[in-house]
């Protein structure tokens, strides 16, 4: 497993595992506290762990949470996704900055974001699952949701989109939630 920066975003990381492949499928770490580590973040934070399951074109995101934020590891342990962050953390070097990226369960790919990032995928495949450990037990009161389409952020969804949680659908624009943060 190897870390590399995302430039994007000030503090992410994605950590690529090595599958192991053979005739019988594959193996391959998916988490190793050393690596972790060796990057500055502690491994023993991520206190939870949730999977979510997609279909093709559905969107979940754009989701953050106030207080004091949340970090997370994504990963896609089977299908494809698109995915991406954008970073919401004003002191940050990368603010309002995005990164995409491709996470498949062929290549088991984890993302680290960093708290006070909003954060959302697309399924590209007919199943998806998406795999998180986060840095500390979720309150839904905290929960922060981000248009997926709000046109500031002018994302490029690869899919055209056939599902959203009503949540999602509701979500305030990226300038009201920044007006309101700052209010």
């Amino acid at each position: 497993m190897k870390a590399t920066e995302v430039p994007e975003i000030s503090g992410a990381y994605l950590f690529r595992a090595t599958p192991h492949a053979d005739a019988r499928g594959f193996f391959c770490r998916t988490f190793d506290a050393d690596v972790v580590r060796s990057v500055g973040l502690d491994p023993a934070a991520f206190v939870q762990d949730s999977v979510s399951r997609s279909v093709r074109g559905v969107l979940r995101g754009l989701h953050l949470r106030s207080g004091a934020g949340e970090a997370k590891l994504v990963r896609c342990s089977n299908g494809r996704i698109f995915d991406v962050v954008v970073d919401l953390r004003p002191d940050s070097p990368t603010y309002l900055g995005r990164a995409f990226f491709e996470l498949s369960g062929e290549t088991q790919t984890t993302l680290y974001i960093p708290a006070g990032c909003a954060h959302g995928f697309q399924s590209l495949t007919e199943t998806s699952d998406v795999s998180y450990r986060i840095d500390r037990p979720h309150d839904p009161a905290e929960d922060v949701t981000i248009a997926f389409d709000d046109p500031d952020l002018a994302i490029d969804w690869p899919l055209p989109v056939t599902s959203v949680s009503a949540r999602d659908r509701e979500a305030a624009s990226l300038a009201d939630f920044l007006k309101h943060r700052e209010g």
